[in-house]
């Protein structure tokens, strides 16, 4: 059985998306190529669905994180170029059977996936060179560019498509300074590497933040992510949010006093003047965080906020409907325009990626148009 016979649904706005979409191209000149991440299942959007929103609206790229998020975009029919950020280095036979571009970290990666390629005979085979830049996390520092240089110089079994780097703080004004020096390094070394190359790969470092708030560094392509999704780096910026998780209520009781507590451990308490609860049918293993629970969150239904009560289950949860119109089969909202879910991320003292990621796939996806 699958979750629409359990009432809840990610829904999947076709307009918002597009929206932002059109809100970000705006910011970039023409000739700017726009690749879009679609990693860890499209941020919890839902990766096959939102891929096919990006293709149609026009994006030049996708980016996943492993090799078998593209083959599952292979798979579905999607044609777009997609670079792997985390390529990794067990997987190249099948990143080549499926026509995905890997990026290249270090010398290492790079000469076990020539010599793959070598195997089956393959030359300008598509990759991107990833530069540390100061995120320190994976990349070339500028003390191996040489060796890099050297090596790309003694094979044709790839060709550069991008230099790209990543910035560690773009949203945060107050790290402006290490920004700017991350863009000029950036700058430096992908000029070094164009030049030992012979040819001008693609060059990419901003994402969303870096798109809103350094449009003057956007080169010849950015890497949008959580901002076609609607999270905006800049104040008073109100992007679309796309994803709206949504359910309908299981049932609705009205409890006395004397019928005890709600849920479990016993901490959802009933008012002395009695308590109407309503079930729904998500819990913590649909992304609904426990830190949720006890009224610290609150979700909208007919038009009013209704708090959660007691403890969230694993597959359920339940809300205090006390006053407010309600029956079985009524939909509740727990994130979307209202409340956000920057909101819940408030609330649990976290950032929207991961209340959306934390959203599973047997919650199915569904694109309003």
């Amino acid at each position: 059985m699958n979750r629409q016979d359990d009432f809840s649904r990610l829904e999947l706005n076709l307009q918002g998306c597009l929206k932002n979409y059109r809100y970000f191209r705006s910011r970039l000149l023409a000739s700017t190529r726009l690749l879009v991440l679609v990693k860890a299942n499209a941020y919890g959007h839902g990766a096959v669905e939102f891929a096919a929103m990006m293709q149609q609206a026009g994006a030049d790229y996708l980016a996943v994180a492993y090799p078998v998020e593209g083959m599952e975009l292979r798979q579905a029919g999607i044609s777009l170029p997609i670079l792997v950020l985390t390529a990794g280095t067990d997987f190249f036979a099948d990143i080549i059977e499926h026509r995905l571009e890997p990026s290249i970290p270090n010398l290492q990666s790079l000469d076990i996936l020539c010599k793959e390629l070598e195997s089956r005979g393959l030359q300008d085979y598509p990759v991107h060179i990833k530069l540390d830049t100061g995120m320190h996390r994976l990349g070339f520092m500028t003390d191996e560019l040489d060796d890099l240089c050297a090596y790309l110089g003694r094979t044709s079994r790839v060709r550069v498509q991008s230099l790209f780097s990543h910035l560690a703080a773009a949203e945060d004004p107050q790290e402006d300074a290490f920004t700017l020096g991350q863009i000029a390094l950036f700058r430096r070394n992908a000029a070094r590497v164009s030049e030992a190359l012979g040819y001008k790969p693609l060059w990419h470092i901003l994402n969303s933040a870096g798109i809103e708030r350094f449009p003057d560094y956007q080169f010849d392509m950015v890497r949008l992510g959580i901002g076609i999704y609607g999270i905006s780096a800049l104040p008073g910026v109100q992007l679309s949010p796309v994803a709206s998780l949504k359910c309908k209520i299981l049932q609705i009781k009205t409890l006395k006093p004397e019928d005890g507590t709600i849920g479990y451990g016993r901490h959802g308490h009933i008012a002395p003047e009695g308590t109407t609860i309503a079930t729904i049918p998500v819990g913590y293993a649909d992304g609904i965080d426990r830190h949720l629970g006890q009224g610290h969150a609150s979700f909208s239904l007919n038009g009013h906020r209704v708090p959660t009560i007691g403890n969230i289950c694993m597959d359920m949860c339940m809300l205090d409907v006390t006053g407010v119109p309600a029956q079985v089969g009524d939909t509740v909202t727990i994130f979307g325009e209202d409340p956000t879910v920057s909101e819940l991320a408030d609330i649990l003292g976290t950032i929207p990626y991961e209340v959306l990621t934390s959203v599973p796939r047997r919650i199915e996806r569904f694109i309003i148009r």
